[in-house]
């Protein structure tokens, strides 16, 4: 029987999907107000745009011996304070929080027979305030009440877990990662970091994970949304908190986060060298079988990194 964490398997490859608003803004022309994609999950035509952008990764997953997939929720701005800002109100917000793991439900039922590993629905929760700097409270307690009705819908809709992505500081992660836990859920959390390997909340990446997982627990932690570049250092301070590390989706760019809020095109990065960077970490990270893309990676990201580590 295979080893399970947190709802995904140990024992096999998992992939995810890439920068999904990235891809759909720079690559599809849609328009996604203050960097939100649930609202596309509205109308038919946006139902639409999320089935195009998801497909490519699970026939991608399909052709991947033994692989599962990791299908996240499109929800990674739909919480409160930005679905304030969008127009949704508390109960909007459940509905679209159900809504997104509906489609999500939908789409393993049409796949699962084609891909040989499981496909986990994963139930995002973004950051309160922007993805890239703290602004938002610094106590845990906050976070936790905060996020908790989010990770009630996603529970009530039927997740397999919930991850906490792009986190900025130890102190949200453990908000989220106690919501989850309240609700009754597995919870893996990933930590963004600065072109210096730290939180910007300031904090090391090692700090971070060890303090949360002291406090909660969660069933692994992953970086997201930095080029491996900026992390790889990370790395040289070896200690058990390597083998909690499963996930890994990095940017294509190796620009900063103020560089990436900048910019006017689409900076896709060089794939043969980020796909060299994911397998550079397979053996500094004993543990990581999750590979995925965050800002500025598309299908094509995926299939060289499926293609290194598959080789």
């Amino acid at each position: 029987m295979a080893e399970v964490v947190g709802a995904v398997p140990v024992d096999r490859l998992f992939l995810g999907d890439g920068g999904i608003e990235t891809s759909l803004i720079y690559l599809e022309g849609v328009e996604l107000p203050l960097f939100a994609s649930f609202p596309l999950l509205d109308d038919a035509s946006g139902r639409a745009r999320l089935r195009n952008y998801f497909e490519p990764y699970l026939a991608l997953c399909a052709a991947t011996s033994g692989a599962g997939f990791l299908l996240d929720t499109a929800t990674w701005r739909a919480s409160a304070d930005w679905g304030r800002k969008l127009g949704y109100d508390a109960a909007a917000l459940v509905r679209v929080n159900h809504d997104a793991v509906a489609f999500a439900r939908a789409l393993r039922d049409e796949w699962q027979l084609r891909i040989a590993g499981p496909i986990l629905i994963n139930g995002i929760i973004g950051p309160r305030g922007d993805g890239y700097i703290v602004d938002a409270p610094d106590g845990a307690d906050d976070h936790l009440l905060f996020h908790l009705p989010q990770a009630t819908a996603l529970r009530d809709a039927g997740v397999d877990l919930i991850s906490a992505m792009t986190m900025t500081s130890t102190a949200e992660a453990l908000g989220v990662a106690r919501a989850a836990s309240a609700v009754g859920l597995p919870v893996a959390v990933s930590f963004t970091v600065e072109t210096d390997g730290r939180l910007p909340s300031g904090e090391r990446l090692r700090e971070a994970v060890e303090h949360v997982n002291a406090e909660a627990a969660p069933a692994y932690f992953g970086v997201n949304c930095a080029h491996p570049s900026h992390f790889d250092a990370c790395f040289d301070d070896e200690g058990p908190w390597l083998t909690r590390i499963r996930s890994i989706r990095a940017n294509a760019s190796p620009r900063s986060h103020a560089e990436l809020d900048e910019a006017t095109e689409l900076d896709v990065g060089d794939l043969p060298d980020l796909a060299g960077r994911y397998l550079g970490l397979r053996q500094r990270l004993p543990a990581l079988n999750i590979l995925g893309g965050c800002c500025g990676t598309d299908h094509r990201h995926i299939r060289a990194i499926r293609d290194a580590w598959v080789r």
